[in-house]
């Protein structure tokens, strides 16, 4: 009985410590977590039930995957943006990106597809629902879910980390009272569609194509936030 009533213990911190991870991505990709914000280790322990150890575990993996940033005798903090970040995502992005989805149609399982298609309607429901945090959730997801896929261990770290940033960026400059920005949203969830559709058909060159487009997409809704239609000729010409 004892060793049972110890093994469900540390089961509950494990589920504890996962739960703790999960929540801050979540906020971090969310915005909910400032870039650059401080984090508060008493607070999360106190929150999660958790002590002071598991909580610097959790934040030393979270770090690995580009979403906290730790220093020595620094608090933890929500990985920083600055204005070098847009212009760095969008140089890196294409290459990135095109290279996990064409290695993930050259890939794919059936299993993998199933998957992906699940996490795109999930997706597409938060669309739907205007619900603005489960759909940057679930891209992200959408597009992790394509780099496990292409399984390249040097891929996959770029992946995760530009994902971090893309997720936020698309935060910021999303404007739910803008119609166009709510009906690119739409295009957004289709061009999924046939982003999975080429990677279940194993076609690298129309998946390349598709998430190229894709990528174009997000550069027109942050162009249309920052240049607003009145500026637009004035800045083209």
């Amino acid at each position: 009985m004892a060793i049972d009533h110890l093994s469900g213990a540390l089961g509950q911190g494990a589920d504890r410590k996962t739960a703790l991870s999960t929540t801050l991505r979540q906020r971090i990709l969310t915005m909910q977590v400032a870039p650059g914000a401080v984090l508060d280790e008493v607070a999360l322990s106190e929150e999660f039930g958790l002590s002071r150890p598991p909580v610097r575990e959790a934040m030393r993996q979270l770090a690995g995957e580009g979403f906290i940033e730790l220093e020595a005798n620094r608090p933890a903090r929500a990985a920083s943006m600055s204005y070098r970040t847009l212009r760095d995502f969008f140089l890196v992005a294409p290459m990135i990106y095109v290279a996990a989805t064409r290695l993930a149609a050259e890939n794919a399982s059936k299993a993998d597809i199933a998957g992906l298609r699940d996490i795109q309607d999930e997706f597409r429901a938060a669309v739907r629902n205007n619900d603005v945090d489960s759909r940057v959730f679930q891209n992200d997801r959408f597009h992790l879910r394509i780099g496990e896929v292409a399984d390249n261990a040097f891929l996959l770290p770029s992946l995760r980390r530009l994902l971090i940033d893309h997720a936020r960026i698309g935060k910021i400059f999303y404007r739910p009272s803008n119609a166009r920005m709510v009906d690119e949203l739409e295009e957004a969830s289709r061009q999924h569609d046939d982003i999975v559709d080429a990677i279940a058909g194993h076609d690298a060159d129309r998946a390349e194509v598709l998430v190229r487009a894709h990528l174009d997409l997000s550069r027109r809704n942050m162009a249309m936030y920052a240049a607003p239609e009145g500026l637009q000729m004035s800045l083209e010409s």
